[in-house]
């Protein structure tokens, strides 16, 4: 929320600097984003009255004015502005004056001497957008009143006057206001507040629009009134313009500009409709299936079931509490209105603007909740500014309660406000800031412990529970005067299991291996999760922040891919990249738990990729481009002291989506499925203009965490025997099948139980064929006593024959 100093001043005027005031907002629970001068930095510009106005001899859309700057002083200005007029008053730029920068990246723009067709210019006549004050660049800024030329622009519009940017927490609702926010700094500095009141209008016309409220869970009261004969061309007082432009709204027209100063101003959101285009009445429901609606902004939408309209007998006319529609807009030819100021109940207006993919003001106060006692006092307020600056007849105000809030009192302990504070404030301090903050308070007579009994005001939908009455003493009491302690406690180590590393270490470990670590959103768009993890339904978000976020992912990979296209595209030429964080799917058999959702899984992953050469550039080793072997190494680096029993790794044949399907595999760990390692798919290589494969691998964390605890293994002090074999292997036969064969014989078979390490070191496949190729294992044999040749040779033979059962493998030779 953006509003000028001197606005909040106008209703609470404490003896604060501005910085003081900032930081009290601050210390309240406002915090205080930003406070900037109304207008930025330029120099040496004054209020100049054009005295008189002649053609240019040498151009046609050209002037040459005669401007008073004071001091008898008139200058000779060249101005193509198209309302330049004798006797009007605007910003003129003193020749080396400094103006705000024209464009993004420029520097100070500054003034000097020139000559323009031929005719000398000794300055400039500023628009407003030139000075930087708004947009419009229409023609020159014409000041109202009666300025004295020569006066000091900064000083005749209060361009230095300080604007505040608040961010306020979901819970602050009520301070969405000029008076909210002036509430709260009486509440915590003891300045007076300066209540505005509400005079009624009187009415001079009878009419009525009739008005129907069909959902009482929609809208709670319903205030309206005509008002007949409005000038809707008139112009907005350069004051509101002021203070709206200072807020960070638009000038519009005076209707629009009106009904927005007194949403900023009090905080009530209202609309204007055009009378002539409303058929019948109005009617407030709850949208029927497939309705349609033209908004404000342009944009056509849908109805469902769940939305709060205004209807009359030619269709919806407005989606209540967010944005009125296009039909009944008004325009500048409009000359009768009709006026509405509603409670619209948060439940039912939450989420839905949200939905629609945009915000409003309106949409913002209203899911909070807005006073629902002063809807006729509010429109009254509208109602006056109206007939004062647009000029009309008002009609009675028609005021229609159908269902409001009921507040109740909220007890709050004395002790337990203490104790979650840490530190004595005292009943009677409680019971003052509860004074300061408008709310009704009494101390509870017929308790033991001292207790207060709080009743919240309409305007507040934030208190309902003791923390929350905690929270206000808080806040006004000043967070700066609560001491700041560390908590005394005594201290339980957690355990450490010494089987189980933690993901700190598995960080540490791939940042060792030359990787650094990327932070991503686990929100990924629909086409990345069908691109990367073949997923056509994924999992769908209710409300997503973005378009391209609106899906969980279920791999990572897709979001080092993005992250490494980010990086080319800043020129880098070697990218090494890794993320550990979770993904997302669906699993009918999940339950709830720590981090869980029932029927989704979140398992943790360990995804790295690889990109460019394998070192950097350097005199000592030729550049290489990083290949499967080298990631294939990582992994097993990774891997390294990790998984159950042995621990093995092995390497299959895998089809993946995101991979390249030839240069890709499967890895498990222990006969536990780890993860995936390959060159990315050519078909992405090409889609997210890469220009060459990175290669990836993506691991199962929770599999990498299992950690062997060392055994002690007594040195064998019986010489170790080799052979080699050499097998001739059918051609579909992989490794990983002779390894798994291997293991078979030495676990089941006893004579083999002396094989203590089977080692691949050749592999050849004649040329021409096609059906086999060779394959040579070492192994090594050892036992407790000397190992005779029968028993080597018995093994051997034991190992050969279960590798011809399980695989078809023949010994050559």
């Amino acid at each position: 929320m953006q509003f000028p100093e001197s606005w909040l001043r106008q209703f609470c005027n404490p003896d604060l600097s501005t910085e003081a005031l900032a930081d009290t907002l601050t210390m309240a629970g406002l915090e205080v984003e930003e406070v900037q001068a109304a207008a930025p930095a330029f120099s040496g510009v004054v209020v100049g009255l054009v005295r008189d106005v002649q053609p240019h001899p040498n151009a046609d859309k050209l002037r040459v004015c005669q401007v008073d700057v004071g001091a008898a002083q008139w200058l000779q200005i060249v101005c193509g502005a198209p309302n330049v007029a004798v006797g009007m008053a605007a910003p003129c730029a003193l020749v080396g004056a400094e103006l705000p920068p024209q464009q993004e990246g420029q520097g100070a723009f500054r003034i000097g001497p020139a000559k323009m067709r031929g005719v000398e210019s000794q300055g400039m006549l500023c628009s407003a957008r030139e000075l930087g004050l708004s947009a419009d660049h229409a023609g020159l800024l014409a000041l109202q009143g009666a300025p004295q030329a020569g006066a000091d622009l900064r000083e005749w519009l209060s361009l230095d006057e300080a604007v505040f940017t608040i961010k306020l927490t979901p819970n602050l609702g009520h301070c969405l206001s000029i008076i909210g926010v002036a509430r709260e700094v009486s509440a915590v500095t003891g300045a007076v507040f300066h209540r505005p009141t509400f005079r009624p209008v009187a009415p001079t016309l009878a009419d009525r629009l009739p008005v129907s409220i069909e959902a009482p869970d929609l809208c709670g009261r319903f205030s309206g009134r005509i008002i007949r004969g409005v000038n809707a061309r008139a112009e907005t007082p350069q004051w509101m313009k002021t203070r709206l432009e200072r807020s960070g709204q638009r000038s519009i027209s005076a209707l629009v500009d009106i009904s927005n100063y007194v949403m900023l101003e009090l905080g009530r959101p209202s609309h204007v409709f055009d009378l002539a285009k409303i058929r019948g009445g109005l009617t407030v429901r709850w949208a029927r299936e497939g309705e349609q609606l033209e908004l404000l902004n342009g944009q056509t939408i849908s109805l469902s079931a769940d939305m709060g309209v205004i209807a009359a007998e030619n269709g919806v006319e407005s989606l209540a509490g967010i944005m009125g529609g296009e039909s009944t807009a008004v325009t500048l030819n409009t000359t009768d209105i009709y006026l509405e100021a509603a409670f619209w109940w948060p439940d039912a207006i939450r989420g839905r603007a949200r939905r629609l993919n945009f915000s409003t003001d309106a949409a913002a106060r209203f899911e909070r909740g807005v006073d629902y006692a002063t809807t006729v006092e509010h429109l009254d307020a509208i109602t006056a500014l109206i007939l004062d600056i647009c000029g009309g007849q008002a009609g009675p105000a028609d005021d229609q309660i159908t269902q409001l809030p009921q507040r109740k009192p909220v007890r709050m302990r004395v002790a337990r406000c203490e104790k979650v504070i840490g530190i004595p404030i005292g009943s009677d301090r409680m019971g003052e800031i509860y004074s300061r903050l408008g709310l009704q308070a009494e101390l509870d007579r017929n308790s033991t412990e001292p207790a207060w009994i709080v009743t919240p005001g309409a305007e507040r939908f934030d208190l309902e529970i003791e923390e929350d009455l905690i929270e206000e003493v808080a806040r006004i009491h000043g967070y700066q005067h609560i001491p700041t302690q560390a908590p005394v406690a005594r201290l339980h180590p957690l355990p450490v299991p010494e089987g189980q590393r933690t993901l700190h270490s598995l960080r540490l470990k791939t940042a060792a291996l030359g990787y650094q670590e990327t932070l991503n959103f686990s929100f990924v768009d629909a086409q990345s999760e069908q691109d990367f993890a073949g997923q056509a339904d994924p999992i769908r978000l209710l409300n997503p922040i973005a378009s391209q976020m609106s899906v969980m992912r279920s791999t990572l990979i897709g979001s080092l891919v993005k992250v490494l296209a980010d990086n080319l595209n800043h020129r880098a030429k070697r990218v090494r990249l890794f993320e550990l964080g979770r993904v997302f799917a669906r699993d009918a058999q999940a339950e709830n738990g720590p981090m869980q959702v029932a029927g989704i899984r979140q398992p943790m992953r360990l995804a790295g990729l690889a990109y460019g050469s394998v070192v950097p550039v350097q005199w000592a080793e030729p550049e290489r481009r990083v290949d499967f072997y080298d990631m294939k190494a990582d992994v097993e680096a990774l891997c390294e002291g990790s998984g159950e029993g042995t621990g093995e790794l092995q390497w299959m044949p895998v089809q993946h989506p995101a991979l390249h399907p030839g240069r890709s595999a499967e890895v498990r760990l222990g006969g536990e499925r780890l993860g995936v390692v390959g060159e990315l798919h050519p078909q992405w290589v090409q889609r997210y203009h890469l220009q060459f494969a990175p290669v990836i691998f993506e691991l199962d964390a929770g599999l990498l965490q299992a950690q062997r605890l060392p055994v002690f293994v007594p040195i064998n002090r019986v010489p170790a025997v080799q052979r080699d074999l050499a097998f001739q292997v059918p051609s579909g036969v992989s490794y990983a099948q002779m390894q798994q064969a291997v293991q078979t014989a030495i676990q089941n078979i006893p004579v083999c139980g002396i094989i203590r390490e089977v080692r691949l070191f050749d592999l050849f496949t004649p040329p021409g064929d096609t059906t086999s190729k060779s394959m040579a294992f070492r192994l090594q044999l050892q036992d407790q006593q000397t190992l005779t040749d029968e028993r080597v040779d018995a093994a051997c033979q034991a190992l050969v024959a279960e590798l011809a059962t399980a695989t078809g493998a023949q010994l050559r030779g």
